[in-house]
């Protein structure tokens, strides 16, 4: 594990800015013994990153957008001096997806909300130029003449910017119906959209606005063409979620050809570029590095800079390629084969508070997940570390000891045990899942239970059955017929679970109203499913009493169904939107984004303890989680972690 204050000083040693206020937990012995419920104590910052989201040259200086920070940052290192001496700031927006130039100005595109910004390297100057009513600018690209093409996603369309007259024109969803642009290139005549979640890749006529598909017959049932680049002659895209690269022929797209990555369990192609003669992409989840020849010949690895990296941008400089991932930057020189790492962070790339993506306590120490990781804040002592995952974990359990924590993007599940330097791998789901939602422990069976959401495009959620005895894996997909499994909660040899009418993102739900149902562990099968409230959309959570099993909905509503009577048998409207639902005794705690409630599950009443918090979660949604000894609640205010004193009714 890493100490915050060894990251955040490689970033002060050179010069860098840190907005990140010091850790402001107090020992547990200097705490106030019996805080009034609702009490809230900063913990300080959730997640400190430096993830980047892409990058640009303009002439020996690398400008790199960072993502996920607030606000996000342009970070320019300059390959002369070697250190990144100014950073310039992108006021709007969760993350700087898309970056591309036009002569010396850098044109970046952010996501959630989506706003254009140019950056003058001249002068330093930044300027907002528009706003769109996209999700997100996902990609983006310059034409020879100077005109920014943007792949917008939710909807999928293309944009064209001019920035001769700041006129914006839109040239529609290049593949009616999909939501997605992951990946755009432009030459004199055309711009070239990579689609998903059902494969396309379409050029289209910038004069006519007239659309074709390039993408060959025996390739359009892939999920995404997720990341492009082009040369005078080729277009080389990359497919998700099968590790393959398509290389064409621009004069006649016909003649192609299909390269398969090589690694084992490589699933995504995230970046590609060619230059000199060769294709150079890289994959994921391995982090493996490749390169083949344009014309023909089997696909080369160069190497793993960083074990299961995402490389979000490839680059040529100097005859050198880059590659920007979350932990840095590799360096591959062609003329000698040497593949080097650099840090951003030790050359000044400033570091934040990110927004996170779980929060679960073992007792000891609190995770906190993140890009690339997990804060991991002592409650004890107040000091926080960095502990290292491939991926982002999205969900946590703690069992005999054990902390198992659900990693997307491979629907993974990691062990570790407070105080080891690294977690372990324990699996990957496979099945084409990518998205860990919940974890559960059955102790009538020993078993660990994760649900895991599809990728992009793709039916059907999975329930993963794990033994930590023995280390089997059962993986049980479809579970519930065209849903995926939200959240669980198990109760003697039986697994409850929540669903959701969403699949894979991108597809419509073909479900109209999320279900209840329960799981046998011992036969290994469905038993009943109901719907609970006709119309809700998911059930973000469970949780459950010795007498009852308890839910609530992405509106709000809380449900009680009892083992008893197996039936619903009360509903209560607590807040808007719903979070995750935590029992302590006979009581249970919600929240939203701004507010914690407590509900007294005797006489079914709710109240307000906590307000104004205004969570910042990556992704919009509200996550909490409780102390095992029932005493306090694990929340965000802004993106700061905070404990809030709680007093459950235990009898």
């Amino acid at each position: 594990m890493i100490p915050r204050r060894r990251f955040l000083q490689a970033a002060a040693a050179t010069g860098a800015a840190v907005a990140v206020p010091a850790v402001s937990s107090l020992p547990a012995s200097a705490r106030p013994s019996s805080p009034a419920e609702g009490t809230v104590t900063d913990l300080g910052p959730a997640s400190v990153a430096s993830p980047l989201g892409n990058g640009e040259f303009v002439g020996d200086v690398l400008y790199m957008g960072s993502r996920g920070l607030a606000p996000n940052v342009v970070g320019a290192w300059d390959l002369g001096t070697d250190t990144i001496a100014t950073h310039v700031e992108i006021t709007t927006g969760i993350g700087i997806w898309a970056m591309c130039k036009v002569g010396t100005d850098v044109y970046v595109g952010t996501h959630s909300r989506s706003d254009l910004y140019r950056i003058d390297s001249i002068s330093g100057e930044v300027s907002k130029l528009a706003e769109y009513p996209d999700h997100f600018i996902w990609t983006m690209a310059a034409s020879p003449d100077g005109k920014i093409y943007m792949g917008m996603s939710e909807p999928g369309r293309v944009v064209e910017y001019d920035p001769a007259t700041g006129a914006s024109r839109d040239l529609g969803q290049p593949a009616p119906g999909e939501a997605y642009v992951r990946s755009i290139q432009a030459d004199d005549t055309h711009v070239y959209a990579g689609i998903g979640a059902n494969a396309h890749l379409i050029a289209i006529d910038r004069q006519t606005g007239e659309k074709r598909e390039l993408l060959p017959a025996e390739l359009l049932d892939r999920d995404w063409v997720s990341s492009m680049h082009i040369s005078a002659t080729h277009i080389a895209g990359g497919l998700n979620s099968t590790a393959e690269l398509v290389v064409l022929d621009k004069a006649d797209p016909s003649s192609y050809r299909i390269v398969k990555a090589s690694a084992a369990g490589e699933k995504y192609t995230v970046a590609v570029l060619i230059h000199d003669g060769w294709v150079y992409f890289a994959g994921r989840p391995t982090g493996t590095v490749y390169r083949v020849p344009v014309d023909g010949g089997e696909p080369e690895v160069l190497g793993v800079p960083f074990p299961e990296a995402q490389t979000v941008r490839l680059l040529e400089h100097g005859g050198r390629i880059y590659g920007l991932q979350d932990p840095g930057i590799f360096v591959y020189d062609p003329a000698t084969g040497s593949m080097d790492y650099v840090s951003h962070v030790q050359r000044g790339f400033r570091a934040a508070a990110e927004a996170p993506m779980s929060v679960h306590s073992d007792g000891k120490v609190i995770y906190v997940g993140g890009k690339s990781g997990a804060d991991l804040h002592d409650l004890a002592s107040g000091e926080v570390t960095r502990l290292p995952i491939p991926g982002e974990p999205k969900t946590a359990i703690t069992v005999d000891g054990t902390t198992y924590l659900g990693i997307y993007t491979q629907a993974a599940l990691y062990s570790h045990r407070a105080g080891d330097a690294e977690a372990e791998l324990l699996f990957r789901t496979g099945q084409n899942q990518d998205r860990p939602k919940d974890l559960a422990y059955d102790r009538a069976t020993g078993l660990i239970a994760m649900s895991t959401q599809p990728e992009p495009g793709h039916p059907n959620g999975a329930l993963d059955l794990y033994d930590p005895r023995t280390g089997r894996l059962d993986t049980y997909r479809p579970v519930i017929e065209r849903q995926t499994v939200f959240s669980l909660t198990a109760v003697a040899g039986t697994l409850f679970m929540g669903t959701s009418t969403q699949e894979g993102l991108g597809s419509p739900p073909v479900t109209p109203t999320a279900k209840l149902a329960a799981f046998d562990l011992r036969t290994r099968t469905v038993t009943w499913e109901l719907e609970v409230l006709p119309g809700i959309g998911a059930i973000m959570d469970l949780a459950h009493t010795p007498r009852a099993v308890y839910g609530i909905t992405n509106t709000g509503v809380l449900f009680e169904y009892s083992l008893v009577q197996r039936r619903i048998t009360r509903t209560m409207q607590v807040s808007e939107r719903g979070g995750d639902l935590l029992i302590a005794g006979f009581t249970a705690y919600t929240s939203d984004v701004n507010a914690v409630y407590r509900i007294d599950l005797v006489p079914f009443t709710a109240k307000k303890i906590v307000d104004g918090l205004a969570s910042d979660w990556f992704g919009g949604g509200s996550r909490l989680n409780i102390a095992p000894n029932g005493r306090a609640l694990y929340a965000l205010k802004g993106r700061d972690l905070v404990s809030i004193a709680i007093r459950p009714r235990l009898g």
